[in-house]
């Protein structure tokens, strides 16, 4: 399963990597802690910790130009594997606006990485296709992939789930 995820996304994001192309893989924050459930923001549970290392292992041959997360404990930790790994440092966005004209200008013909939460991240895919495509997803998955392209005009999406 992990090889054949990894061509998939190696294959995608050479097939799309030129002019006039934008991709975008969103993904939700890893496992976070839930002793406490009125925590507002809780870190990464040794699971998420796991997770958020593998994320950068998946995206290893992938060639980020920018990382997006929310200000959260749990979104920070999972991006940073990756952020580390390509060397680029962590952009903000605000979960209230998504895909706004400003975002889109600042991730033209670039691949984007964008970390996000259950209700935000099939939310912000939606917003990219201008369609309702993606139910929200169950607070307990945090394995969803989404890749869309935007190539000449044309959009595709493809959802993949990577098991821990």
């Amino acid at each position: 399963m992990k090889k054949i995820t990894f061509l998939l996304i190696f294959f995608t994001s050479c097939a799309f990597a030129q002019e006039n192309t934008t991709i975008y893989y969103l993904i939700r924050h890893a496992e976070k802690i839930r002793t406490t459930e009125h925590l507002k923001d809780p870190q990464l549970n040794s699971e998420g910790l796991k997770r958020a290392k593998q994320w950068s292992q998946v995206f290893e041959n992938v060639t980020f130009d920018v990382i997006y997360s929310t200000k959260y404990q749990r979104t920070i930790a999972t991006a940073t594997p990756t952020s580390i790994k390509k060397s680029l440092e962590i952009q903000w966005y605000n979960p209230s606006n998504l895909y706004d004209t400003n975002f889109q200008e600042a991730t033209k013909n670039k691949t984007v990485l964008i970390v996000g939460h259950s209700n935000t991240t099939p939310a912000f895919a939606n917003k990219i296709l201008g369609t309702e495509k993606y139910p929200s997803i169950d607070d307990r998955n945090n394995g969803n992939l989404y890749i869309i392209t935007i190539k000449n005009g044309q959009t595709t999406s493809q959802l993949l789930h990577i098991p821990l």
